[in-house]
């Protein structure tokens, strides 16, 4: 008789869990690669040290990333605080933790006015309407009520898309014709929320970034209506980006937390990448939180992001002394 018989069915798997099997790609990359770079070394030497140095960048973790970890493992080679290969390891956990923690999430800000806009920006193709919709449904599991605004109004299908993950998520869509200014649209988010005394109004916008002036102008915009509807809006602003797209990915983010106030970051795809390394290398070249993961393409597949939950997914436990 099958087990599920006799016991029920087996419990969903964890958050860690499914971070684990979202990262399994990335883990054969980089902490696998690592391990067979060091396996059978007796010293640490400029012939590990390239072969460290070519994981660490296939992995896609960058050239300044790379260098500052390998400066640490040379550091302390040099100081003799490791003698042994089969402590690099190791250290370069450590150094990825510790580039993770210095910009890490403390959630979002505290507010004493509600409702708290959240507002979503990023370039167009990178899974922003997706992740609106994954974010609402993470609000209203924790009793939030929510309301979505489709301020990107420069593409008939955004205010589609958006619109259909209100559906799924059972959550209030405002919405104005194609070609609407996206501030507007918002003023008539933000009014209904304060009627209605909803928590959180989430605010999609373009992303058309060879329109770089406009949309910036744009954005800005949007922020100073936000800011005379409600004290301090927008609260948070979370850049989306696209775990496939890797370092390529950085170039188009710079643009928008130089112009666009950004407060986190969220990375979608995970799961679709072998190299995971460039959590590390966003975190480092951003100076911003990584506060979500994508893990998957199911309403419940955005993961609050925690630094030593993915390394540890990357790595395995520690070993204990």
């Amino acid at each position: 008789m099958p087990i599920q018989t006799l016991f029920g069915p087996p419990p969903p798997p964890t958050v860690f869990e499914r971070m684990q099997k979202a990262v399994a790609k990335s883990k054969e990359n980089l902490a696998d690669r690592i391990e067979d770079a060091v396996y059978g070394k007796k010293e640490i030497d400029a012939e590990l040290l390239e072969d460290l140095e070519a994981t660490l960048l296939a992995a896609d973790l960058g050239l300044p990333t790379t260098s500052q970890v390998l400066s640490a493992v040379r550091e302390k080679a040099d100081r003799k605080e490791i003698s042994d290969a089969r402590q690099v390891t190791s250290l370069i956990r450590g150094e990825l933790l510790k580039i993770l923690k210095e910009a890490a999430p403390d959630g979002f800000r505290r507010v004493t006015v509600w409702p708290q806009v959240v507002l979503i920006v990023g370039v167009n193709g990178v899974g922003k309407t997706t992740t609106i919709g994954k974010l609402a449904h993470q609000m209203q599991r924790d009793n939030k009520r929510v309301l979505l605004c489709a301020a990107d109004t420069f593409r008939a299908a955004a205010i589609e898309q958006l619109e259909i993950w209100g559906e799924r998520t059972e959550t209030g869509v405002i919405k104005q014709k194609p070609g609407a200014d996206p501030s507007a649209v918002m003023f008539d988010a933000l009014s209904s929320a304060k009627a209605r005394d909803i928590d959180y109004v989430i605010v999609d916008t373009a992303g058309r970034l060879h329109t770089k002036t406009n949309l910036m102008a744009e954005l800005d915009k949007m922020r100073r209506t936000a800011a005379r509807v409600v004290y301090g809006a927008p609260h948070e602003t979370l850049l989306v980006m696209d775990a496939t797209t890797g370092q390529n990915g950085l170039q188009q983010a710079r643009v928008f937390t130089e112009s666009a106030g950004v407060t986190g970051i969220v990375l979608t795809k995970l799961d679709g990448t072998a190299k995971g390394g460039v959590v590390v290398a966003i975190a480092r070249e951003l100076k911003l939180p990584i506060r979500y993961v994508g893990i998957g393409e199911q309403k419940d597949d955005l993961a609050p992001f925690e630094a030593e939950r993915y390394i540890e997914s990357l790595f395995g436990e520690p070993a204990r002394g």
